[in-house]
């Protein structure tokens, strides 16, 4: 997978990117660099923290499935790694509640910090060493069929994805972009720039809520 350093964009690499059987990451000099799937898999268990995360889990689950669909797996054994692949999948989003389709395509060094309540659109893209936390939704506003194909929301390198986060629509979010706790994205974000959830209010209570509940509090 590579960006375009511009706008933030996420274009797979030749073969289809992480989909194929290695990935495809940017270089200096804007050549796709290809790494093996054991190198790749190497990858996601040191930036994820160990095998035995569950974030780690759920990548390597990805990256199995995408591999299953892939040109690497001899038509023969399709059919059975696919469904080994699915089964993997299942298993992650009802244990983890990390739903990340084999179908998403996902850059190198990509991080999930922590578990429950991750939903990503099956047609998004995430670009390199972006890091997502608990509670996050990337997927589509509304719509089924073609118009949910089209709102899937794209991840430049390195964004970071703040816990309770929403990302919704076919949006673009540049590179090294923040995207702040429990903020909603409904529109392109440009690189380097931090989205911020509006700050919560503090009110006091009026006088006389405040006195019961302090004589129910006294019960």
């Amino acid at each position: 997978m590579r960006t375009d350093g511009a706008t933030g964009t996420v274009a797979a690499g030749p073969g289809g990117g992480p989909a194929t059987a290695g990935a495809a990451a940017g270089t200096g000099d804007g050549a796709p660099e290809r790494i093996g799937l054991l190198e790749q898999l190497k990858e996601d268990v040191a930036v994820n923290g160990g095998l035995l995360r569950p974030g780690t889990q759920a990548v390597v689950v990805h990256r199995l499935g995408a591999w299953t669909r892939s040109d690497a797996v001899p038509p023969w054994a399709r059919v059975v790694a696919r469904r080994l692949g699915t089964l993997g999948h299942v298993v992650i989003r009802n244990v983890y509640g990390i739903e990340l389709p084999p179908t998403t395509v996902v850059g190198r060094r990509v991080r999930i910090a922590h578990q429950n309540g991750i939903v990503v659109h099956p047609h998004s893209r995430i670009g390199d060493d972006c890091i997502i936390r608990q509670g996050v939704s990337i997927g589509a506003g509304m719509g089924d069929g073609e118009r949910f194909a089209r709102q899937a929301p794209v991840l430049g390198r390195g964004v970071s994805v703040g816990a309770g986060a929403v990302v919704v629509g076919g949006v673009t979010v540049g590179d090294e972009a923040v995207i702040g706790p429990n903020a909603t994205v409904m529109t392109n974000v440009k690189p380097k720039v931090r989205v911020l959830a509006p700050p919560p209010r503090m009110m006091a209570l009026p006088e006389a809520v405040a006195q019961r509940e302090q004589e129910a509090r006294g019960r």
